[in-house]
């Protein structure tokens, strides 16, 4: 799995340099196949609980959801791999990057100042994916006076069909789509074949760059820009290079290694606070030094900024936005850098956007 490929390649890299406080870190021994269930998920983390001293990699909102009670009562910490909004406002959860429910936002508020649009609708799964996405279209939507419309859809090819008709019926400007790769070419591909010629923007999931082989290729090319928390895999930072240098050749690249590779900073950072401060040797000192970290070096993979943990509300606000390129390494390059729209600037985010 890439993500857990870059996390492996991470740690590895860290314990050539040294370790953490001379402490070789770990992260391979405790691998374990969620097969993204929350029942699943629970029980492989109290298998595990009493052996770690925190989850490297947590998959999934709802599969991290189902243990998150636990795992504040055992005062441990975990780094997600999932973007929902929940994350900024949980102690225990190392998060990174752009919340869903932000980047929504942040797409909105482009297209409206760049595009000029009237409508956008959104069209993701229930829940807290699809949900937090819709919540912050919502909200940018009022903030800039134009036309919002949400469809929910279910999993799968064979789903579909109703996101295409809606969107080829209603014909917004604007598509923020939240599914799977899979959804996506079918929602992309289906819109463009019946007519639908506005501009479809992919939450961080909904992209894979072997859809660029799929029937759906052109149409992505045509219509699809990407809305996520970092630059893919081919950006020149410090990050993505050494990310690169250590995972070596890989079958092909995307961004599951970037999206491991990210994610697995705050923790480097929690355990160097730790062991280098003032804190109990135990899972209680490691929570306290996170809640002390008022940034994180991601190598420019993201802001420094973007690592504080500090303060009551955690929310990063910044987005990137890449464009379809087949001769990129994972399929994307950028178009916009690390911006914030005024919608997410100014709004009041005081829990998960989902929930609101």
């Amino acid at each position: 799995m890439p993500i857990t490929d870059a996390q492996a390649a991470f740690w590895e890299r860290v314990n050539e340099d040294g370790g953490v406080g001379g402490y070789d870190i770990n992260v391979t021994e405790y691998v374990r196949d969620n097969l993204y269930n929350p029942e699943t998920h629970a029980q492989l983390y109290s298998e595990m609980e009493g052996e770690v001293l925190a989850l490297a990699q947590t998959l999934g909102s709802p599969t991290t959801l189902a243990i998150l009670e636990q795992m504040k009562a055992a005062d441990m910490i975990g780094a997600p791999a999932s973007w929902t909004s929940l994350w900024g406002f949980e102690d225990n959860i190392l998060e990174s990057g752009s919340s869903y429910c932000v980047d929504a936002m942040n797409v909105v508020d482009y297209y409206v100042e760049n595009e000029d649009i009237q409508s956008v609708m959104t069209v993701g799964f229930p829940g807290d994916y699809g949900g937090d996405s819709a919540a912050g279209a919502e909200v940018a939507a009022e903030a800039n006076g134009i036309e919002f419309i949400d469809v929910e859809t279910a999993s799968g090819q064979e789903a579909q069909s109703g996101a295409v008709s809606a969107i080829v019926r209603q014909d917004p400007d604007l598509v923020i789509v939240s599914t799977g790769p899979t959804e996506t070419a079918v929602i992309v591909g289906q819109a463009a074949a019946q007519g639908y010629q506005g501009q479809i923007v992919g939450a961080s999931p909904t992209w894979n760059p072997a859809l660029l082989q799929s029937p759906a290729g052109p149409a992505l090319e045509q219509l699809f820009v990407h809305v996520g928390p970092w630059g893919s895999y081919g950006t020149d930072t410090p990050g993505h290079e050494a990310m690169r240098e250590a995972l070596g050749e890989v079958d092909q690249p995307n961004d599951g290694y970037t999206s491991g590779w990210a994610w697995s900073y705050p923790m480097k950072a929690a355990l160097e606070e730790w062991l280098g401060g003032d804190y109990e040797g135990t899972r209680a000192g490691l929570l306290e030094a996170v809640q002390a970290l008022e940034t994180v070096d991601f190598e420019g993979m993201l802001p420094e900024e973007a690592g504080n943990r500090a303060g009551d509300n955690d929310l990063f606000r910044q987005s990137v936005l890449s464009s379809v390129d087949p001769d990129a390494d994972a399929g994307l390059s950028l178009l916009e850098d690390f911006f914030t729209g005024p919608t997410a600037e100014a709004a009041e985010i005081d829990g998960a956007c989902f929930e609101g």
